[in-house]
């Protein structure tokens, strides 16, 4: 027992500490499994904590998902063993973790198709918690409804089809190549498809496991936003469920809790359906099934309140209405009489309480919680209340509170004046504070030589100075770094586009960084902070040597890499309409080389003296940040976007490598005309690369059949000497007929 409890003080330890720092994850959970696995002989306490801990990790966000697939693969030999425990906590936890690591087994596979191994536990675990979902607890078969649900999201196809518009984060079955030879294709999409209807046949079944049913009915708001594929399949089942089924049977007050939790679960999943698609062709629909659904809710729960009551017969045979018509005499009503009040102190129970005897009068109403149920229900039973009744009761109250008071004035003894003095003078408390009229009092009573004897003596006040910070780690500054990028990222995405200026702005290098705190300054200060920041160029005392060497040090050219990160993403996010700020980012990249060029020349030749020594090779970051924009736009543009010509004519510098995106993207049909008019355009625009321009489009001609034609045209006036030499073709005649050959 004392091992136990030693070993689960330092899992919970290390828990701690990955809690705090979602990076020690990947460290973690090696030294953790051998301790948690069945087959370490592990108390049952130990196993349960490990499943938990499983649980809770894979479903963090503060690590990484490369490195969270990469540990998933270590944990499945023990997340099989415990999904076939025996204990019901540790099997839930078990599930749970599964339906976050499935994911990313999944995505796994898909890149290392020859991982046979891992994809047979997966399958294991998988089948395992498929036969579970029938026959379980209530609360392991609603974890297999969520891990159910992941299944049918990664094995859906996702949004668009579109292979070069997929959302890395989002995976789905558009992943799978269709020649896939572990998780084929079909086989995948016709699971998710049963499953799916698995999934859906729990809201046509036995509607007395609301859990369940609800658990289902909260999994569907996913899949509807995230899949719209199956979405309206969803929404057709969704419709044909009647959460007021069990209305029929007796009303219950357990009948009542599940009607209106299963009630008020489907308007919550049809109204977000609503507020995400307002305008979508089946909202018509859900309009209509909410509107009566609210009927029916109406009619089953409040029908007693809605229907008149039946009539009371009179106990003597003859109403008391119709006895006013025909002029009989009315018996002689009985008033009620009421206790009086015991002798001595009465508490306000006492005095409201007319029939003690009565069982409302030992409830206890502090068990309402909430004040809005409790006024409704006075505010029910206010109107049900007969009010000659209330009338009569009022009146018995108010005469029994006269009594008690002339009984409490007939009985007062006179007051003792001196004992009161005497209680008064002695008796002050410490903690009651003396209101201003009781200090003017107690000053008058005191001499002015004691007023001047118990004044304070006069003191001056030292100044007072906050300690000094403690000196910040390389860890602190960096990770305090990471996090001011990620908070000026996140501004800048909620910062609405510029307005249309009528004054346009003073352009260049040495323009000011932030005059208006818009979005292009922020993106100028970003961008400098990237470039001019770590590089020492406001040093002139240091050199370029010395200042990379203190910078690698510091660990600044981290959070410059950082910040270059942020800025393409925002870029990349809606590239179409921020293409100026990544204009902006490549002029200062390239301007800051120039910068490290000049002066390692100025130092290369202090330096050498005239000596023969090499030059110093001076790595800029512009040409990998301008192929880096460049390979992200070419995934995602089309040949109608001629905002790559303006990209391409707008960035400061170009060379063979960049211009040679232009001869990659040409590999589409349907983007050749695009690749050839921003050669066309440069070859016009930019006469330093013209030369480049021609050579690329005749490598272009040589090696891409389909774009022969196209470059065909423009080499004749460019470049004739080369279809003269190797791709001139000659027409010869042969019996009347013209054939056309290449000349050898």
């Amino acid at each position: 027992m004392g091992s136990s409890s030693q070993s689960l003080a330092q899992l919970e330890a290390a828990r701690g500490l990955a809690l705090g720092d979602g990076r020690y994850y990947p460290t973690i959970i090696p030294g953790v499994l051998p301790i948690i696995g069945v087959n370490a002989n592990a108390t049952l306490e130990v196993q349960r904590w490990g499943a938990d801990f499983l649980a809770e990790t894979f479903a963090s966000p503060t690590w990484a998902p490369d490195v969270k697939a990469s540990s998933a693969l270590t944990v499945l030999p023990t997340l099989h063993e415990f999904v076939e425990a025996t204990d019901a906590s540790i099997v839930k936890s078990a599930i749970q973790a599964a339906a976050c690591i499935y994911p990313l087994v999944y995505r796994h596979i898909i890149s290392d198709p020859n991982d046979k191994q891992s994809w047979q536990i997966m399958s294991t675990i998988k089948s395992s918690i498929l036969r579970r979902m029938d026959s379980a607890i209530p609360g392991v078969r609603i974890c297999c409804v969520k891990f159910v649900q992941q299944v049918v999201l990664v094995q859906t196809p996702g949004q668009t089809a579109d292979p070069r518009r997929q959302d890395p984060n989002d995976i789905s079955l558009s992943h799978v190549p269709r020649d896939h030879p572990l998780i084929p294709y079909a086989n995948l999409e016709a699971e998710a498809s049963g499953l799916l209807d698995r999934l859906l046949d729990t809201l046509h079944s036995d509607y007395s496991d609301a859990l369940l049913v609800t658990a289902t009915l909260n999994t569907l708001g996913a899949l509807i936003q995230r899949r719209p594929v199956i979405a309206n399949k969803i929404l057709n089942s969704v419709l044909n469920f009647n959460p007021l089924k069990l209305a029929n049977s007796p009303m219950t007050p357990k009948n009542k809790v599940l009607i209106r939790s299963l009630e008020r679960t489907t308007r919550a999943l049809l109204v977000n359906v609503l507020k995400r698609n307002p305008e979508s062709s089946v909202n018509v629909r859900i309009q209509q099934y909410l509107e009566r659904m609210h009927r029916m809710r109406v009619d089953a729960f409040d029908e007693a309140s809605r229907k008149r009551p039946a009539p009371v017969e009179p106990t003597d045979g003859l109403d008391t209405a119709k006895r006013q018509r025909l002029g009989a005499t009315l018996p002689p009503t009985k008033e009620p009489t009421y206790p009086p009040l015991p002798p001595g102190p009465v508490s306000y129970r006492q005095l409201y309480t007319l029939d003690p005897t009565a069982s409302t009068a030992n409830f206890d109403v502090q068990i309402f919680q909430d004040r809005d149920q409790l006024v409704r229900i006075l505010v029910s039973v206010l109107h049900s209340i007969d009010e000659t009744k209330l009338n009569n009761a009022v009146n018995a109250v108010r005469a029994r509170y006269n009594t008690y008071l002339q009984d409490a004035s007939r009985h007062a003894a006179p007051p003792n004046i001196t004992a009161a003095v005497d209680e008064e003078e002695e008796y002050e408390p410490d903690f009651e504070p003396e209101d201003a009229e009781q200090v003017i009092n107690r000053l008058d009573s005191v001499g002015p030589d004691e007023i001047a004897r118990r004044a304070l003596p006069e003191a001056t006040i030292a100044p007072y100075k906050l300690p000094d910070a403690p000196p910040l780690t390389e860890q602190e500054v960096q990770r305090y770094g990471e996090e001011t990028i990620r908070r000026a990222f996140s501004m800048l995405s909620a910062m609405e586009e510029p307005p249309a200026k009528t004054k346009v702005p003073k352009g260049g290098f040495n323009r000011l960084a932030a005059s208006n705190f818009d979005r292009d300054s922020w993106i100028t200060i970003m961008s400098r902070l990237a470039t001019r920041a770590p590089s020492g160029l406001d040093d002139p005392e240091e050199g370029i040597k010395a200042e990379y060497g203190r910078i690698a040090k510091r660990g600044s050219f981290a959070l410059a890499e950082a910040i270059r990160d942020g800025l393409y993403n925002y870029i990349m996010y809606d590239w179409k309409r921020r293409l100026d700020l990544a204009i902006s980012w490549l002029n200062e990249e390239w301007y800051n080389d120039r910068l490290h060029a000049e002066a390692a020349e100025k130092n290369f030749r202090s330096v050498s003296n005239g000596k023969g020594s090499s030059r110093p090779d001076i790595r800029g970051n512009y040409k990998k940040c301008a192929l880096r924009l460049l390979d992200g736009l070419v995934a995602y543009i089309e040949g109608t976007d001629k905002v790559l010509v303006r990209f391409m004519s707008e960035i400061p510098e170009i060379d063979r490598e960049i211009l040679q995106r232009m001869k990659r993207m040409a590999e589409d049909p349907e983007r050749i005309e695009l690749a050839i008019l921003v050669l066309q355009y440069l070859y016009m625009f930019r006469p330093p690369v013209r030369s480049i321009c021609v050579d690329v489009l005749e490598d272009m001609w040589r090696t891409n059949d389909r774009a022969k034609p196209s470059a065909r045209k423009f080499l004749i006036k460019w470049r004739p000497e080369v279809l003269q030499s190797e791709n001139e073709v000659k027409m010869e005649s042969t019996n009347g007929t013209l054939e056309v050959k290449p000349v050898s």
